[in-house]
């Protein structure tokens, strides 16, 4: 599953000279906690979204150590700047965090964990195409066995491992998903579980999966040279 399937197509963006008040008016109104900031090209300037806010709201804290603290205090300069921000512009937090849509799914959550955030803006050749938030992931993790299946069998099997139909079996109840089969390569039978775990909707991966050739030893290698 890609991120084209799963996104919003008609996102909502900020212009950098829109006011912290229009900002908020466009948080509440739509009942989003974040949208993009684009230039007049629509190109993804940044992202503003409710805590750049909060930092309005809460003001200033004041430092000790006099006007430069903030070289030796992390997140200090960003609170500093954020505080006195009177626009998207300048409240914004960037660069922005984006994907393309043809990346997986899995690709969108990982950067969503490791950056902190809620939302990816969605860009093709730097122009936002939509959104992609931790609710539209969740979502893709209800589908139904037989939509798990398909994906596993049409995308993991056919498309990326290019194995022949017939050489693994598979059955996914309430998105446990069972593996068995006998195929060409051990790096293969490997690598199949973890690309089946990325699936959104799996819950689990129980391989049985056999190999005829180790290709992973150096024996096996040398087999495999031979042939080639």
């Amino acid at each position: 599953m890609k991120v084209q399937d799963v996104m919003t197509h008609d996102v909502l963006c900020v212009a950098p000279e829109a006011s912290l008040k229009e900002v908020a008016t466009v948080l509440v109104e739509h009942a989003v906690s974040g949208v993009p900031v684009c230039d007049g090209d629509g190109r993804v300037l940044g992202v503003v979204s409710e805590a750049d806010i909060l930092y309005k709201e809460r003001g200033p804290t004041p430092r000790r150590g006099g006007p430069l603290a903030w070289l030796v205090d992390g997140g200090g300069y960003d609170e500093v700047v954020k505080s006195a921000a009177r626009t998207a512009g300048e409240a914004m937090t960037r660069p922005a965090v984006t994907i393309d849509p043809a990346r997986p799914v899995s690709e969108a959550a990982t950067l969503m964990l490791a950056g902190r955030v809620n939302r990816l803006p969605v860009v093709k050749e730097d122009r936002l195409l939509g959104i992609v938030t931790r609710a539209d992931l969740v979502r893709a993790f209800t589908r139904t066995d037989a939509e798990i299946e398909h994906e596993i069998r049409a995308d993991v099997l056919d498309h990326v491992l290019l194995l022949a139909p017939g050489d693994v079996s598979v059955i996914v109840m309430d998105g446990q998903v069972k593996l068995g089969g006998f195929i060409e390569r051990r790096s293969d039978a490997e690598i199949l579980p973890r690309l089946v775990g990325r699936v959104p909707g799996v819950v689990a991966v129980d391989s049985d999966v056999e190999w005829r050739l180790d290709d992973l030893s150096r024996k096996g290698q040398r087999a495999l040279a031979s042939t080639l």
